[in-house]
Order: structure tokens, then sequence, then C-alpha cells
């Protein structure tokens, strides 16, 4: 399987990290994507990728919660990692609209030079997208073109996102851990959503799945949220695993046993 989002850098992993991926590649997991979020934990991100170079695939980007008075410099430090290094995916970009407005026109325009940063590159992008589905398509909407795709992470969104996502022909949605919950209405869209326009992910150490809720989320328990896709869909985990898969590959050129995004480790 693969987890195309998991930040397997964060201090939370510290005490178990080689452990943690140990579990997660005995529970059938191949390939994690594993984007930075600003220049703050780029360089623990870039570690753990040449630490694991078969499984562990770095994405670069600034993430909408990590915009400020400091956003400039952030964005050529992207842009310098972006000359300097290969990575599979330009990411975690996008906007929030959840934990702050304080920043939003900022977050805006980040969010617009990164989509054009990731078209120069010939890069997919992970969008992140809380509580900003109508910011994040109102830029869309000016600036895509067929060479812009990528994931909606951590999908939260109705059918009539779905289909809205759609009109722009190049993107898979993100299913999490939050597919789980007792109380998620994400079921009843996942059921409309076909299986070809799905990848799963994590997001860990956050959205951890049932049963397993309210402690630190893994890449290991991956198969959980393909387990409730399955139940979802009718169909086998088994189909789940191969589909979602060869939708990550597709998507973000991962190739497991063979990292071609990560430098030789010194």
């Amino acid at each position: 399987m693969t987890d195309t989002h998991a930040h397997l850098y964060d201090e939370q992993f510290d005490a178990d990290r080689d452990e943690m991926i140990q579990r997660a590649v005995a529970n059938g997991v191949s390939a994690i994507v594993v984007p930075s979020t600003d220049s703050t934990n780029h360089n623990a991100m870039m570690q753990l990728c040449r630490r694991y170079p078969d499984i562990c695939y770095p994405a670069v980007g600034l993430h909408p919660t990590s915009v400020n008075e400091n956003w400039r410099n952030e964005i050529a430090e992207v842009e310098k990692c972006l000359k300097s290094d290969k990575y599979t995916a330009l990411g975690e970009i996008g906007i929030d609209c959840y934990w702050s407005m304080d920043w939003i026109e900022q977050q805006r325009e980040v969010f617009d030079y990164q989509l054009k940063l990731a078209e120069n590159y010939g890069l997919p992008v992970i969008i992140h997208a809380r509580n900003a589905f109508h910011e994040i398509f109102s830029i869309l909407d000016r600036v895509h073109n067929e060479r812009i795709k990528g994931v909606f992470h951590s999908f939260s969104g109705s059918c009539d996102d779905y289909f809205k996502i759609k009109e722009y022909g190049t993107f898979k949605i993100g299913i999490g851990g939050a597919i789980t919950f007792k109380n998620s209405s994400l079921p009843q869209v996942v059921y409309r959503i076909p299986i070809s326009d799905l990848v799963l992910e994590t997001d860990a150490p956050y959205l951890t799945p049932h049963p397993y809720r309210g402690k630190r989320n893994e890449s290991s328990y991956i198969p959980l949220i393909a387990q409730k896709i399955a139940a979802i869909k009718n169909l086998s985990i088994e189909t789940v695993d191969e589909i979602t898969s060869e939708n990550a590959r597709q998507l973000f050129v991962v190739v497991s046993g063979q990292c071609s995004a990560c430098p030789p480790q010194d």
C-alpha cells in the first residue's frame, strides 16, 4: 500500500521512528510520501528520506498555516530546494481558513505562486484545503491548466466539492483516518467517488483512525483506511490496495524500491 501523506519526521516519532517504519512495512506499506511544511522541518524530512530511500519520498512546500511575515523568505527557500534537489511533489501547499484569517491575502498569493512553481518543475501538488474550498477553487479557476495536477489532501468536502474538483480533470482525492470516525459524513461522499480517483493517506501523526483515535497516528494504520473504503464500496481490500497504489504511482511517480527523488546518503 502507499501512504501518500505522512509527516514522519515529526518529533512525536523521535523515540521509535525506525520501529514505526518497520511496522508500516510489516503491514504492507511499500511507499510513503513525506511532505514538509516550511524551512523548520525540511532538513529533518530530507534526512528521513535519505535514511529510507526505498520507502520515503520527499515533497517540499510552504504550508498555509506557516504563512506569516516571513513568507517571502520561506518561498525563496522552497525555490532554493527545488533547484538543488529532486522531489516527488510540491507540498504541502494550499489555503487554511480554519485556524486564522490574519494572513489570508498572503496565503492566496503564496498558493498561486507555488502552483506556478509546480507547473514549471513538472511536479504534482499536495493541496491543503481546510474550510477553504471556495478560496482554492477561485484560484484554480484562474490558473489551472492540464499541467497542474495533484491531490486534495485529507479531503473533507461534499459531493459538490468533488464534482467541482473533477472539472480540473487531473486531481486525486486523499482519504485518511477521518473516514473511520463514528459521526463522519465522509463515507457517504466516498461512496460516490470512483475508486480510480482515490489515494490513501494517514497524515501521521494526526487524524488517527478508529480504533486508535486519540493516540499518535502512523503509516502502519493505512490498512484500516483501506478496509473502511473496501466496506463502503463492496470491494476486497486487495482491490483497494491495488487501485489506490496505482493511482499514487501515476500521480507521484513513486516506484517502490527506487527513490529517484532522494539524493544519496552521505
